[in-house]
């Protein structure tokens, strides 16, 4: 890769995109279990999409089969492995969880995360994404 002298550097991750096999399921999924915000938008063409909604950021949604252009070079579903950021004491994850009917597949166990120590706990969305929910550790 060339070398340049111009200083370009990202700031942060604005949105990402998940391909689903079903999108109201992944936004019943996202918003009764996970506590986003589902949102229809209409694009430039007039077409209308969806999103999550959480703090700053948002996950945008293709139906697997029917992505939008651009898109990934090979999307697909339950490929993704995100990580989210909570307030809720992890123990009240745990009980929200076992009410859901979801099945919590590690933790709470001790991570790593972007800004240091998280406790987390590992679970699955309808396309068996991994979804890891986190509590900085104290």
């Amino acid at each position: 890769m060339a070398q340049s002298d111009i200083q370009c550097r990202v700031r942060e991750l604005d949105h990402l995109v998940l391909t689903v096999s079903s999108i109201p399921e992944t936004v019943r999924f996202y918003t009764q279990v996970l506590g986003m915000r589902g949102q229809q938008f209409e694009v430039a063409d007039g077409s209308k999409r969806w999103a999550l909604r959480f703090g700053q950021s948002k996950i945008n949604l293709h139906q697997k089969g029917r992505e939008f252009d651009p898109k990934a070079a090979n999307p697909g579903t339950g490929t993704a492995d995100l990580c989210f950021l909570t307030d809720a004491p992890i123990e009240d994850w745990v009980k929200h969880l076992t009410i859901h009917g979801i099945k919590i597949e590690d933790g709470p166990v001790a991570r790593s995360g972007a800004t240091g120590p998280i406790t987390s706990l590992y679970l699955r969305d309808p396309d068996r994404n991994l979804i890891e929910v986190s509590v900085p550790a104290l």
